[in-house]
């Protein structure tokens, strides 16, 4: 960080604060491995990681915080006992690592869904006993959509514990016919977020829940671009039902409580787009670092440093680290860490 703060790079100062960072384990490579899942999401190979990596990585460009999780494919692999009890070994080494470094590092844990009954056991272990700062879902687990009716118990422990929850993108369900060979990342993710995304919003969950502090990532995918035309298809067709009368409150003023992590492109227009869309209020950093390489990172916080900053005076790094404190102010978590 000292090395940033020397060049004069603008915000080097406000010390990031990364809420979408990921993390690996030899074992979970190796069942994800033994499952058949050797290019996770279409990717040629799976990545590495290390404490020490990543803290350099971190050091090279003022990140003061990562939240570490899971991605992509998540930790259930077909079997529900096999997903409990690797969820529970990823969940025990990334709180681990947080616990060592509390003041560079924290952690979202994963469930074993499509198993709720298991998701709600490991819940209550990854934030009670381990002391995870939130939870990671996936856009989908196995075709099991966020707003599904079987999702809520999961959903109304979430909002009893006013947890975060980081919703990271996935493969859609039959992904063969759609993604025509090509790395489901590149615009699979981003189509399979703004679909739970939406469906939370049609399925009334994002009311009815309204304690869960939700995360979404890659500046909102689609749906900076889709809040107006869905809002439209709600004024027109679903007004009859209920919730969703002249009396609701509209798509884009739903989505604008939810926070929004910048990772991916953010510029030179995802951002632009969301912050038109949603405000600036709820903008998260995010790196993307172990799936995407350090170069990458480094690249993507050259754009942000360059561009237009979001108001005279600020930059993107301190609105972001801001707003990061404001989201994770009070979290159960803290007392842990």
């Amino acid at each position: 960080m000292a090395a940033m703060r020397k060049s004069g790079m603008p915000g080097a100062d406000a010390g990031l604060v990364d809420v979408h960072a990921h993390f690996v384990t030899a074992e979970y490579v190796q069942a994800a491995v033994s499952a058949g899942i050797t290019t996770p999401d279409g990717m040629p190979a799976w990545p590495s990681w290390s404490a020490e990596d990543h803290l350099r990585l971190m050091d090279e460009n003022g990140i003061e915080k990562s939240y570490l999780s899971v991605s992509s494919p998540g930790t259930h692999f077909g079997d529900d006992a096999a997903a409990a009890a690797l969820s529970r070994q990823v969940n025990e080494f990334g709180a681990a690592v947080a616990a060592a470094r509390p003041e560079r590092f924290g952690h979202f844990a994963s469930l074993p869904l499509p198993n709720v009954e298991g998701a709600l056991r490991e819940l209550a272990h990854a934030l009670d006993v381990l002391g995870s700062d939130g939870v990671i879902l996936e856009s989908n687990a196995h075709g099991l959509y966020l707003g599904d009716e079987r999702m809520r118990p999961l959903l109304a422990e979430l909002d009893r514990r006013r947890a975060i929850v980081f919703v990271h993108p996935t493969s859609p369900p039959n992904h063969e016919q759609v993604s025509i060979g090509r790395p489901r990342p590149m615009v699979e993710f981003m189509f399979d977020s703004t679909r739970t995304l939406a469906d939370l919003v049609f399925s009334g969950r994002l009311t009815e829940f309204g304690g869960i502090r939700w995360v979404f990532s890659h500046s909102g995918a689609a749906m900076p671009v889709l809040a107006d035309r869905i809002e439209l298809f709600r004024t027109l067709f679903l007004a009859e039902q209920p919730g969703f009368g002249p009396e609701a409150p509209t798509v884009p003023e739903l989505l604008r409580e939810l926070w929004f992590d910048i990772a991916g492109t953010p510029f030179p227009n995802q951002v632009p787009a969301l912050t038109r869309a949603f405000g600036t209020e709820h903008l998260l950093y995010g790196s993307d670092y172990c799936y995407t390489p350090a170069r990458g990172v480094t690249a993507q916080l050259a754009t942000i440093d360059a561009a237009e900053p979001p108001a005279p005076g600020d930059d993107w790094r301190a609105l972001t680290t801001r707003n990061a404190a404001r989201l994770f102010a009070g979290t159960p978590a803290a007392s842990h860490h």
